[in-house]
């Protein structure tokens, strides 16, 4: 199969490949990756998808992630990047409309928990460490992060910026994603 990685996925048997996230379901604890070069349905566990520090991944995403040959069919081993949605421009959020994935990128990940999140309403907010002030989550700027939902305590990784009602998350990630960018 192309794209196999050896050294990048961990063993001799697994390979790194990217791919496009057909379907997670956190309730049933598992989904289905497709790979950017075709073949068959690569199998994503819950158990995988944490380990990488997301409990959920919306319908859609890119991802890269190590894999490998089982007797069942193709299995992700471990998520090695959520690629998110790669650089469509941000529809309906003025604070977002001039600005570009690398100015994005430029901004300081903070750590944070959720406070609420409502799905079906389609935003909630988070708590920084060390700041007083509720930080604004929309669906959209999850969806496009990875994310498919939250749950309240979620630790999580935002970059912020000041929007016209408060501050605003524009990107999430993985609450480790702070630390390994404070350490890097």
């Amino acid at each position: 199969m192309a794209g196999k990685n050896q050294d990048e996925a961990g063993g001799a048997e697994g390979w790194a490949l990217e791919g496009q996230v057909k379907w997670f379901d956190p309730g049933k604890g598992f989904g289905f990756i497709v790979a950017e070069d075709g073949g068959p349905d690569i199998l994503l566990h819950a158990n995988v998808l944490r380990g990488f520090g997301q409990g959920s991944v919306s319908d859609g995403t890119a991802i890269r992630v190590a894999v490998q040959e089982t007797p069942r069919g193709l299995q992700a081993t471990q998520v090695l990047e959520i690629l998110g949605d790669r650089g469509a421009p941000f529809t309906g959020f003025e604070e977002l409309e001039d600005m570009s994935p690398e100015d994005i990128a430029k901004i300081d990940l903070a750590p944070a928990r959720v406070k609420w999140f409502d799905k079906s309403k389609g935003f909630g907010f988070a708590n920084v460490f060390g700041c007083g002030k509720d930080v604004f989550l929309h669906i959209e700027v999850l969806r496009r992060s990875g994310f498919a939902e939250l749950q309240p305590g979620e630790a999580l990784s935002l970059r912020i910026i000041e929007g016209r009602r408060g501050l605003m998350a524009v990107h999430a990630a993985p609450w480790e994603a702070a630390l390994n960018a404070s350490n890097g």
